[in-house]
């Protein structure tokens, strides 16, 4: 029999950075945890409460991963209450430069991998009464700030627009989707672009701390975006 005891939440791309601080972040607020990696390992957090963890081999790029995930999640816990979709590439061409097989890899890992995410665990979700999908995207999702930023601000602006698409689809069944926009985090893919030392950056755990508050509200207090900077900039 599966374990139905508290909220389950799904997280991609939970090995490291932003996904394995938002995991280790609900897990220690009570959420049950399924986490896909690409590598799958046991974090060492889990050993207080190791019913309450599963990993996942996730690879965003295969679109049957998704089904086989969320039917697994099933299998064991018997709900899925939130889903984040946090597993991403960062390709640093122009709109201009990049290849289209380069363009069809941001556009198939950054969009159609938490699209299918989210179908796949739709059911489930609506059944929770208070579903939740939290789409990462990028203060690059709202705004083009360099050359070298444009393709995969295009990818982003897509992740935002799909949240969106998300969460008039669910409505009415109790499901909230919300896009949450981070500018620069101290993890490794913005080591390689920004000069900034890590501690002047928005941090993973603060980041994993709003995505905590966001799933948490009630239905009546939805969210659609959220933007997280740790600079000033002229409208975030």
């Amino acid at each position: 029999m599966g374990l139905t005891s508290g909220r389950v939440a799904l997280i991609s791309g939970a090995g490291r950075g932003i996904g394995a601080a938002v995991a280790k972040t609900l897990f220690d607020a009570g959420w049950s945890v399924s986490l896909g990696m690409r590598r799958p390992q046991m974090p060492d957090w889990a050993a207080s409460a190791p019913q309450r963890v599963h990993c996942f081999a996730y690879e965003a790029s295969d679109p049957e991963c998704a089904v086989g995930w969320a039917d697994e999640v099933m299998a064991r816990f018997g709900r899925i209450d939130a889903l984040i979709a946090n597993a991403g590439v960062m390709i640093p061409k122009t709109a201009v430069e990049i290849s289209d097989a380069e363009m069809a890899q941001l556009l198939e890992i950054n969009v159609q991998a938490p699209r299918r995410l989210a179908a796949s665990c739709w059911e489930p979700l609506a059944a929770s009464g208070r579903g939740r999908v939290v789409l990462l995207g990028s203060l690059s999702g709202k705004r083009v700030k360099s050359p070298g930023s444009g393709s995969y601000a295009v990818s982003k602006f897509a992740v935002v627009g799909l949240a969106h698409a998300l969460r008039h689809a669910g409505f009415d069944r109790g499901i909230r989707a919300v896009a949450v926009c981070p500018g620069f985090v101290a993890t490794d893919m913005a080591a390689g672009l920004t000069d900034r030392p890590a501690e002047a950056l928005t941090q993973p755990e603060d980041l994993a701390r709003v995505i905590n508050l966001l799933i948490d509200l009630p239905n009546e207090a939805s969210v659609a975006e959220f933007c997280v900077n740790c600079q000033l900039e002229e409208s975030y």
